[in-house]
């Protein structure tokens, strides 16, 4: 019964591959026969079992060397091939130009997934690169390609269903899957706790602009993640410059941020690593403060091999007279010193480093 209990787990995942796989290969389907809403609807609908299989199989534990050349072979048709027959059904048929523009989109899917696979054996990048895509991942390209349609769909013809703005814009589209350009990867995003709650206002917003107006809704998504490209490029750089920075715990972060703004107040760093160096100079100048901060309030100096004089106290060799003078961790011959009086520090982590009371 285990046995067979694993099987069934691990036959999941395949089986949602599969089902993105026929989704993507539907999708030419209803573009033969004219019907452009199901194919823009099919490929949703694979892009979505695609981010689905993987997670589910880490989850289950499932993964297999199998299921990830399926996942790539899938992902080829589905967002490679697919759209690039969707978008040539629509505008680009019965022109020479416009079967190569879809002959590349489709090698070029199959170059990227190809690198993919490559770099996922590569142990010699930074560990923040892991957050990164190298190019637009195939699903993401196989909708931003059909953005055309979209516009389409929802506001009729018009320069968009141009052949040759759109034989222009899946070539783009082509560069991007096969360029160095880092993208953000989805599954690296962590929400922090207070912003749970209005992320799921938002995705019930999202959910009822699909069903009302889908297109819209569809190119809007779209256009959102063209946006964050810049960013995504600039996020890479900076982590390159500060790559101390993905260690730094949360806490740690926003010290580094206060402390950057406060040096810097025009320079706003990514959102979710911060400077290391800021948050090690913020926890040296505490240091430093507070250790200043105990050698007045002591107010003692050493004096003979192991004595030590407080405010008009004498020691001599290792003994402890005086009102405020303190040996070790108890006073001979005199009261409580100025160092009792202190507030014992609580050892706990500031910026990268422990604060310690001097002894």
């Amino acid at each position: 019964m285990a046995v067979n209990g694993n099987r069934g787990v691990r036959l999941l995942p395949n089986a949602i591959t599969v089902l993105a796989l026929c989704s993507g290969l539907s999708a030419v389907q209803f573009a033969l026969s004219q019907q452009f809403d199901l194919s823009i609807a099919a490929l949703t609908a694979a892009a979505l079992f695609d981010s689905l299989d993987g997670r589910i199989a880490r989850l289950l534990d499932a993964t297999s060397k199998m299921g990830a050349e399926l996942d790539s072979l899938a992902d080829c048709v589905s967002f490679g091939v697919a759209p690039a027959l969707v978008l040539y059904i629509w505008v680009l048929e019965g022109n020479r130009l416009g079967w190569v523009v879809a002959l590349v989109f489709a090698v070029c899917a199959a170059l990227r997934l190809a690198r993919f696979n490559t770099l996922l054996d590569d142990t010699e990048q930074p560990p923040y690169d892991k957050e990164f895509f190298v190019g637009v991942p195939a699903p993401a390209a196989a909708l931003v390609a059909v953005l055309p349609l979209l516009i389409a769909r929802q506001f009729g013809p018009g320069f968009w269903s141009d052949p040759l703005v759109v034989g222009v814009w899946m070539l783009l589209v082509a560069a991007l899957m096969i360029s160095r350009l880092r993208t953000l990867s989805m599954k690296t995003v962590r929400v922090p706790a207070e912003f749970i709650a209005p992320l799921l206002v938002l995705v019930g917003l999202a959910g009822a602009a699909i069903i009302t107006v889908p297109f819209l809704a569809l190119a809007l998504a779209v256009l959102i993640y063209l946006g964050h490209l810049p960013y995504a490029v600039y996020r890479y750089r900076w982590l390159g410059r500060h790559p101390e920075a993905w260690y730094l715990a949360a806490r740690q972060r926003r010290a580094a941020v206060r402390a950057l703004r406060t040096a810097r107040p025009g320079l706003r760093p990514p959102l979710r690593r911060r400077v290391a160096g800021a948050a090690r100079a913020r926890a040296a100048a505490l240091n430093t403060r507070r250790r200043r901060e105990d050698s007045t309030a002591t107010n003692g100096q050493f004096s003979g091999p192991g004595g030590v004089t407080g405010a008009g106290g004498v020691a001599g060799t290792g003994g402890v007279t005086g009102a405020g003078a303190v040996a070790g961790t108890a006073g001979v011959g005199g009261g409580p010193g100025p160092a009792e009086h202190l507030p014992r520090r609580s050892g706990r982590r500031l910026g990268l480093r422990k604060i310690r009371r001097p002894r």
